[in-house]
């Protein structure tokens, strides 16, 4: 089978076939469990593996709570724990790593379906903790081109904003992200696509777009798929203002609050 062959048994994508196959990251017992059946693996060598990948010492911190959160979620998880390189574009909200917690626990808190206070804080604690990667002695770059709207959108309140946005300013004089805005004046633009992360893996054969939709999450690996949101980046990029002006029109937008 062909990693896309594989990855489709399983339903997950090549990149996780791979990384499963070189030893590259944590497994899951379940992807493990689909992978087997769909190589026709009988009941006994499939028990035996699975049980293997229970007992793995190499988990992902998220691994204690893997059972009460999304499958798509853990996919994601593991994609970014191991990501060289991650390309956002956002047009709605800020991308959950530069999130401040006022502000990730405002966004929780205006979910139409209904959270109680402890679900909202184990998922804005699950969200801070992702931000743990940017502390790694060799964190993964970030690349995030906003949306003008997302910086004048005022989520929570006047005060949580200009936190937020203060935060996004400090973000950007660090050497592992870059920050641009795409601000109104530039009319139409190629980001028809929505939202989207590109998560770069070791080697571009490796790379994941992933799209949050609003019925769920979405993951695209074929050649035709990467290339259409890799030009789309890049024209983005090309038609956002640079980090230096990025940063001075955040300043302002702050200032007004």
């Amino acid at each position: 089978m062909t990693l896309e062959e594989a990855g489709r048994h399983a339903g997950v994508s090549k990149a996780t076939v791979s990384r499963y196959e070189t030893q590259a990251g944590p497994v899951k017992w379940p992807i493990v469990d689909a992978l087997c059946q769909g190589y026709g693996a009988t009941d006994a060598e499939r028990e035996t593996v699975v049980g293997l990948a229970k007992d793995a010492r190499q988990q992902g911190w998220w691994n204690s709570v893997a059972d009460s959160i999304p499958e798509s979620m853990s996919l994601l998880l593991t994609l970014e724990d191991e990501a060289a390189r991650e390309d956002h574009f956002s047009c709605v909200y800020v991308p959950g790593l530069l999130q401040t917690r006022d502000y990730s626990t405002a966004l929780q808190q205006a979910n139409e379906l209904r959270l109680d206070q402890h679900e909202i804080e184990r998922l804005v604690d699950i969200r801070m903790k992702r931000q743990e990667i940017l502390a790694r002695a060799k964190p993964p770059h970030i690349w995030a081109i906003l949306d003008e709207s997302v910086l004048r959108r005022v989520v929570g309140s006047p005060e949580i904003m200009k936190a937020q946005l203060q935060r996004l300013l400090a973000e950007n004089e660090s050497p592992h992200v870059t920050l641009q805005v795409l601000p109104f004046a530039k009319g139409a633009h190629a980001a028809a696509l929505g939202s989207f992360v590109i998560l770069g893996g070791p080697e571009p054969s490796l790379d994941v777009v992933y799209v949050d939709l609003h019925t769920g999450s979405l993951f695209m690996e074929t050649e035709e798929e990467l290339s259409r949101y890799r030009l789309a980046f890049e024209y983005l990029r090309a038609q956002a203002l640079d980090m230096e002006t990025s940063s001075s029109l955040i300043h302002d937008i702050c200032k007004e609050l």
